[in-house]
């Protein structure tokens, strides 16, 4: 309660719609139920609806009959009333004149943005401008400009601002760094010709989706009426300017007002707005602009006549009609009006100070954060003001998290964590590539090494020759709380600051004078207190394993462990997360026959493989996988694998058990290969003469009981509140590990550089 009174005393005035006709408790109890036992923080990508809205619309739906608009019924006209007071719905949302503007309906901001970038009159004088901050749907804008050969290019804007953190945009305050010109196809005219009669192009958004940094709104007139100023003299100023805000972010809060600042093309999602529905957004034009874009394509609703056997098409005049093929999405246009009355109640400023409240509080708490040796734990990514009357800052987060030896936490492993803290959070680039190779410090050069590794977008490899590959990203919506922040703030302070611990240097796992104990593993060894609990064998990779008293060990780890696995025709790894069948698959290896032993529900009888026999070999290949993460020396490791083949009768057993074709495939030889450094030299990952199964990381797998129970306690308080099921529950083994061990600390292991079991030592990889 101290804690919510010392954010209260700061942020009381703003937090909360303390003068609103409901306080964010009451809106929270009665509108968002659901949230009950989950903190929501992904507003960025997609807010959430308010169950009064859905029920507001379930009624509407149920009890109006709305036909298709392009019809003269009364119930098309039923709905074509409704379209058009949703337009202006719209327009109004924007502050925009309808003698100014048109709305136009979408698919979404996607489809808006596509509108304008395929019709826009591109010629090869003109000239595509767009910020490093801008989403790949602005991005995809540029195909359009250059294969109609103008020219393109990104440009960094930096504003200055006030003592208030406020923006003071006039011409002089702007400076416009550019990046290389982008031409595909040869142009017609010389740099020297560029002439004033050409249609440029320049995007921005309102609000950065990955660091929520605000543009000013003032960046319209000054681009409109000072481009050669402000973009000193460059022959690419040349020309009318034309200006398309995305605001499918920053509309939530802070919608462009359009009677002050003359916006050409703004594109709106209305998900992003108030959460349903989705498949839905708007195109705001301005009049003048519409009657230069050049559509090609008609369809249904959108001719006044045409004639199917000659070339013959009359276009209906009004824009709407014009640009809105086929018939609209018009049951979702009209639930959008139960959404504008929550934003009409609460009122657009209300709920912009209230999420600025909670966005400015988060940001202090975690740059307050340090390691037990000083270091700092988080490092954000934005330029803001931490005052919360700043305009310049939003409703997002994004930042990253470092170890106090200065690496960095996987954005992904922070993930999955919070997840299983019941905190729903985003991760990665957020599509929009320019800001985060901007703000994470990646070059051209770190981009094109980073796919070459094979990272591509959704992917795990977080964290690639040292450097993040992404963020984590947090954000607020208008029913966010105080307390979605605190619980983050304290998920961050139990998982990821290190504070001073016992457990440092490393452990003994003692089993008497034995590497492996032949008395019964449960026996406890050694004064430390810890024990091994439990060794487990996994002969083929994502299918069952099975447990043992002792095991021989070779040079890959555990004798057999993760020898084989199964290939899908098309070459892709098959594991339990893309076919869960395979868990079904038990397997067991006897050492004294040599025999490989393996058995599915969805196969007759047992399947049995001699291991040290030849007989079922029918040819060899060679293939390539990516390591799951970063060494030590910073290389990113490529690992080449000899495999050998099974005869057809064993490889459709296994595709009979799991359901599809699939091989199975035995590591005979692999190697760690050559890659990219963080500085572009080639290296090698390590000693070329150490040997790897098909392990993710590393030969073993070891994983403490307690660390465990930690979890699972957690889990339970996540779900007491529930009023039935049962508490969730994680067993160790979900994690296959290879050792099991028991009676020290919470993630005591963590923080092991090595540990001894009987006569062998063992050394942290990770450490």
């Amino acid at each position: 309660m101290e804690d919510k009174e010392e954010f209260l005393k700061e942020f009381g005035d703003y937090y909360g719609y303390p003068n609103g006709p409901k306080t964010i408790n009451e809106i929270r109890a009665t509108e968002f139920k659901r949230l009950k036992d989950t903190v929501y923080l992904d507003h960025a990508g997609a807010t959430l609806y308010s169950e009064l809205q859905m029920e507001a619309i379930f009624k509407d739906l149920t009890t109006s009959v709305y036909g298709n608009p392009h019809s003269q019924s009364d119930s098309s006209s039923t709905t074509s009333d409704i379209v058009r007071e949703a337009r202006q719905q719209v327009l109004d949302y924007c502050n925009a004149s309808p003698k100014d503007y048109k709305c136009i309906f979408t698919s979404g901001a996607t489809a808006a943005l596509k509108l304008v970038g395929e019709n826009f009159p591109w010629s090869c004088k003109s000239t595509f401008m767009y910020t490093m901050e801008n989403h790949n749907s602005v991005l995809g804008i540029r195909e359009y400009a250059l294969n109609q050969g103008a020219a393109a290019f990104a440009v960094d804007i930096k504003e200055a601002v006030d003592q208030d953190g406020a923006s003071r945009s006039s011409v002089n305050s702007v400076k416009v760094s550019q990046h290389p010109v982008q031409r595909r196809n040869e142009a017609e005219v010389l740099e020297g010709e560029l002439t004033g009669d050409a249609y440029n192009l320049f995007a921005y958004p309102s609000e950065c989706n990955f660091s929520g940094v605000r543009f000013s709104l003032d960046l319209v007139n000054i681009v409109k009426q000072n481009a050669e100023k402000i973009l000193k003299g460059s022959p690419y100023s040349k020309g009318r300017w034309m200006v398309l805000i995305d605001a499918a972010k920053g509309c939530a809060t802070q919608p462009p007002d359009l009677s002050i600042y003359p916006v050409d093309f703004v594109a709106i999602s209305f998900y992003k707005l108030f959460g349903y529905p989705t498949g839905l957004g708007a195109l705001i034009i301005r009049n003048d602009a519409a009657k230069l874009l050049k559509k090609t394509y008609f369809s249904g609703g959108t001719v006044a006549a045409s004639i199917a056997d000659i070339d013959f098409v009359r276009r209906r005049d009004g824009v709407e009609e014009h640009f809105e093929d086929g018939t609209i999405s018009f049951l979702s246009i009209a639930s959008i009006r139960h959404g504008f009355k929550i934003f009409n109640t609460l009122t657009t400023s209300a709920m912009c100070r209230h999420i600025m409240s909670l966005a400015m509080f988060l940001k202090k708490k975690l740059l307050a954060f340090r390691h037990e040796n000083g270091e700092s734990v988080c490092t954000l990514y934005d330029n803001t003001s931490l005052k919360v009357s700043s305009h310049d800052s939003g409703s997002i987060v994004s930042l990253n998290l470092k170890r106090p030896d200065g690496s960095w936490f996987g954005y992904r492993e922070v993930e999955k964590l919070a997840s299983l803290s019941g905190i729903q959070l985003r991760t990665g680039c957020f599509c929009n590539p320019g800001a985060c190779a901007k703000y994470l410090g990646l070059s051209h050069s770190d981009l094109l090494s980073n796919l070459e590794a094979g990272h591509v977008c959704w992917d795990d490899n977080d964290v690639i020759n040292g450097k993040p590959t992404g963020a984590v990203r947090v954000s607020f919506g208008y029913m966010s709380t105080y307390e979605d922040a605190k619980k983050f703030i304290d998920f961050i302070r139990s998982s990821f600051v290190s504070i001073p611990s016992e457990f440092k240097k490393g452990y003994l796992l003692r089993a008497k004078s034995n590497p492996y104990p032949t008395e019964g593993i449960e026996n406890r060894l050694s004064s430390s207190g810890c024990y091994l609990k439990s060794i487990t064998i996994y002969p083929i990779k994502s299918c069952a394993g099975f447990s043992v008293q002792s095991w021989p060990l070779s040079s890959a780890g555990l004798k057999y462990d993760r020898e084989w696995l199964l290939k899908s025709w098309t070459g892709e790894i098959l594991t339990q997360k893309k076919v869960p069948e395979m868990s079904l698959i038990s397997t067991f290896i006897d050492l004294n026959q040599q025999i490989l032993s393996v058995e599915s529900p969805c196969c007759e009888g047992k399947l049995q493989i001699k291991v040290d026999s030849d007989s079922y070999l029918c040819g060899k290949e060679e293939f390539y996988l990516h390591s799951q993460r970063l060494q030590h020396n910073g290389y990113f490791s490529i690992i080449r694998y000899e495999v050998r083949c099974y005869e057809n009768e064993i490889d459709q057993w296994f595709s009979n058990a799991v359901g599809q074709p699939c091989s199975l495939v035995r590591c005979c030889h692999s190697q760690y290969c050559s890659t990219l450094s963080n500085n572009g030299s080639m290296g090698m990952c390590r000693d070329v003469d150490s040997r790897v199964n098909f392990a993710n990381e590393a030969p073993f797998l070891l994983i403490s009981e307690e660390s465990v129970s930690d979890l699972n306690n957690r889990l339970c308080s996540n779900t007491q509140k529930h009023s039935v099921g049962a508490p969730a529950y994680v067993n160790p083994m979900r994690f296959r590990p290879n050792l099991v061990i028991s009676g020290g600390e919470p993630y005591a292991e963590d923080g092991w550089r090595n540990l001894k079991i009987g006569n062998t030592y063992f050394t942290n990889d990770k450490s």
